[in-house]
């Protein structure tokens, strides 16, 4: 039986689709038999006495590098009258994105069935979700509060600060014992109170990489990507040019994404991107986590095939 999906995501034409995890789900999807459309966060609308809409673009998927996509039709569509929904917006996670959450929730309660879950995604911040799993963290402060990031370091030394906010290793600064720079980094993130950040001890480990984990169903795949920073970079990112290397799951990583998993799941996450340096869980990604095409093309194992698989198997749940 043919499906209907809709992908909420950024611009088809800005997709890098040699390595887009997006692109990826299209693809499966569409091998599989699927009807695949896709539309922007901005193209949801909602009026009184209706469903929610959204200008969409019913693609075909081309096979071809550069013009990769063909545009079938071009219409307004309510969300409820698709088989699944895919909310597939990168951050950042601002206001806008949560109001898009919201519409997206009205769409559930009309009949809409949307992955990952739009309450879910509001109530698991990318970096603060990591709150809930203390024996997975390293020591950790969030706060607005300069002095209570200045005793951080004196208590820890050697630490890393970032944005709530960020994505892609944006905005992640180093501070080593000497405190080079510590009060300009402060003000640059915390902008004068006014801003909550983030900080942590910082993990040796970040040499070997800083691995993604995917949990996907609550069951982890069966291989991680390590992102391993490159030259003076502290960052292991892919966006800050870290070099990404599939490693297979140790048992280790599995107890730590088997227990994630459990919790997470069951509340309408299909989909987490566990960050974890060493033993230390660093982030929780929800929005749109990503290093399917990395991790399939290096080991073989058919990272969108288990996604897709997944999805359908909530589907059979029905509503």
């Amino acid at each position: 039986m043919s499906r209907n999906i809709l992908f909420v995501a950024d611009p088809l034409d800005q997709f890098k689709i040699y390595k887009d995890t997006t692109f990826s789900m299209m693809r499966e999807a569409q091998r599989r038999g699927w009807r695949v459309a896709a539309c922007l966060p901005q193209d949801l609308t909602w009026k009184s006495g209706g469903a929610v809409i959204a200008n969409v673009q019913q693609i075909t998927l081309t096979g071809d590098a550069k013009t990769w996509y063909h545009v079938d039709i071009a219409e307004s569509k309510a969300l409820k009258d698709f088989d699944v929904v895919l909310m597939r917006k990168d951050p950042p996670f601002d206001a806008e994105y949560i109001y898009a959450t919201h519409l997206l929730e009205q769409a559930e309660r009309e009949g809409a069935r949307v992955v990952n879950k739009p309450r879910a995604l509001r109530d698991h911040p990318e970096k603060l979700a990591i709150m809930e799993f203390p024996q997975f963290v390293t020591p950790t402060l969030v706060t607005r509060s300069a002095g209570a990031v200045r005793d951080f370091h004196a208590e820890h030394g050697d630490i890393i600060l970032k944005p709530l906010d960020g994505m892609g290793g944006m905005g992640i600064f180093r501070v080593k014992q000497d405190a080079m720079n510590l009060g300009s980094i402060i003000e640059t993130l915390n902008k004068d109170g006014a801003e909550t950040i983030m900080v942590q001890r910082f993990v040796p480990q970040i040499v070997d990489g800083d691995k993604r984990i995917l949990i996907i169903g609550g069951e982890p795949a069966p291989f991680v990507l390590a992102r391993i920073p490159q030259g003076t970079e502290v960052r292991g990112n892919l966006a800050a040019g870290g070099k990404g290397v599939a490693q297979p799951l140790t048992p280790r990583n599995r107890e730590i994404a088997e227990t994630v998993g459990r919790a997470l799941a069951p509340r309408g996450l299909l989909l987490i991107g566990l960050d974890v340096i060493g033993d230390s869980v660093t982030e929780i990604n929800v929005t749109s986590p990503t290093c399917f095409q990395e991790i399939t093309e290096q080991t073989g194992f058919d990272v969108p095939a288990m996604f897709v698989d997944a999805l359908e198997a909530e589907l059979k749940k029905g509503p």
